[in-house]
């Protein structure tokens, strides 16, 4: 069985490119029918945030990226972490440093002056002598000198370390006791039977400690998937600017969940030219091998595309839950179907859908000075004058094609363009030049107010 796992550190926000490899994951897991495991490596506690913490688990409710059992918290599992440590002290694979904070920045210094690469110099390796007084003691493992580490990736094929240019005797666990970050996601990876990673490749330098950890163990080393990074379209590191923000801000901006995870899932990985993936076509189609080797490029225009196509594609009964979010209340509104199909065309973003929403049902707060002086024109007030009279005289309209109608029969029985009642009634209604359809917004609000809404703006002229 295939187990993977998600492993963010709750430091901060869940951004984009956290995302992105929780869904390859989640994808590849379900793919499979395995499991998908999140576990939130909190040891380092002066930087962790049981906010950011709560933050990551909500970003996955809302995306509905189900993990199989119990969330584990690493913060929680120093006894186990504890039990292993001693194991590699009484196996002879791990040891008591001494080395002070002091004696290790002079060698730092020292390696820097003769342009060395800095690193421990395995002082304690094989001490047998008294330890110094007053100095915690570390604990180091003990990492190969020389020979080949070479990591077996499914993305960037074998990669080969010589442990003589990265390698030192590195840290295990602190003077506190407290494990280190490449120690105890050996030994969870181990217990919770993961054994297929897939991960951003900014942890690929981290992979040869772990897989000495592994080794040291006896335990098995789970192949490796290294992710290329997410860049923008400069080909740099993705900033909050270009997008790499807290992943519930793209909630707040209008996306939908599904527009954001196909948007994601075509970030590095392909199924020839297809660009619109249901959840079910990623779980079919999804395979980490194909993930491509350079960095994907992050294009705000692509998440619009989707996000809009998304929203043409949602049953208005979902659109209309969806829009409570931005105190948009229309469940119950008579003509809900005639407002929705009106806007979701339009809109980019289910916020933008609650602007015009909004701007539909509610009058005006203020008219588009510009959109008046050039809409209110020769016959612009004879000609809403004749439309006011003509929509008083009428029958119940309830339909868009029944306003369109009346508004065709002004303009015919004025012997004008349909141009001289469009523009001025838009800004009527509307307060600007654009929005949805003329006859959609006169069938949602009804007559009386697009009656009352034509008068006050003549008000306003005269």
């Amino acid at each position: 069985m295939i187990v993977t796992r998600f492993a963010p550190s709750p430091t901060g926000y869940l951004h984009i490119g956290g995302l992105r490899t929780a869904l390859f994951s989640y994808l590849w897991a379900r793919k499979n029918g395995g499991k998908f495991l999140l576990r939130i490596e909190d040891t380092d506690k002066a930087r962790n945030s049981q906010e950011a913490a709560e933050a990551i688990v909500k970003a996955f409710h809302w995306l509905g990226l189900e993990h199989d059992g119990e969330i584990t918290y690493q913060s929680q599992r120093d006894d186990i972490y504890a039990v292993y440590v001693k194991q590699l002290l009484d196996e002879g694979k791990a040891y008591r440093c001494y080395m002070s904070r002091e004696e290790l920045d002079a060698l730092r210094e020292t390696q820097m002056a003769n342009k060395e690469r800095t690193k421990y110099d395995g002082k304690y390796r094989d001490f047998e002598g008294t330890p110094p007084e007053g100095v915690e003691s570390v604990i180091r493992i003990k990492a190969p000198l020389s020979g080949e580490i070479i990591v077996r990736d499914g993305v960037k094929g074998d990669v080969v370390f010589r442990a003589e240019d990265i390698l030192d005797d590195f840290v295990i666990a602190r003077a506190d006791g407290s494990p280190t970050y490449n120690f105890v996601v050996a030994i969870d990876d181990h217990l919770m039977g993961v054994n297929e990673v897939i991960r951003g490749d900014d942890h690929l330098s981290n992979t040869p400690k772990q897989i000495i950890i592994y080794e040291a163990l006896g335990f098995d080393v789970p192949k490796f998937y290294h992710v290329p990074m997410i860049h923008n379209s400069e080909g740099k590191k993705l900033s909050k600017r270009d997008g790499a923000t807290d992943v519930m801000a793209y909630k707040e901006m209008g996306y939908t969940p599904a527009a954001l995870l196909n948007f994601l899932v075509r970030l590095g990985w392909s199924n020839g030219d297809q660009e619109i993936f249901s959840m079910d076509e990623m779980k079919e189609l999804f395979n980490p091998k194909n993930i491509n080797r350079s960095a994907s490029i992050y294009n705000t225009e692509k998440l619009d595309w989707l996000n809009s196509h998304y929203i043409k594609n949602t049953p208005n009964q979902e659109l209309a839950k969806m829009l409570e979010a931005y105190d948009i209340t229309i469940a119950s509104h008579d003509k809900k179907e005639i407002l929705l199909d009106a806007v979701k065309e339009r809109a980019k973003t289910l916020k933008e859908m609650a602007l015009l929403v909004s701007e539909m049902i509610n009058p005006p707060a203020s008219y588009d000075e510009k959109a008046l002086e050039k809409a209110f024109k020769g016959e612009a007030v004879e000609v809403l004058n004749n439309f006011v009279a003509k929509l008083s005289s009428s029958k119940e309209l309830h339909l868009p094609s029944e306003y369109h109608h009346v508004m065709q029969e002004v303009v015919d029985e004025m012997g004008v363009g349909f141009g001289k009642i469009g523009q001025p009634l838009r800004v009527a209604l509307l307060g600007k030049m654009s929005g949805p359809g003329l006859d959609s917004v006169m069938a949602v609000i009804g007559v009386d107010e697009t009656i009352k809404r034509v008068k006050s703006t003549l008000a306003l002229i005269k």
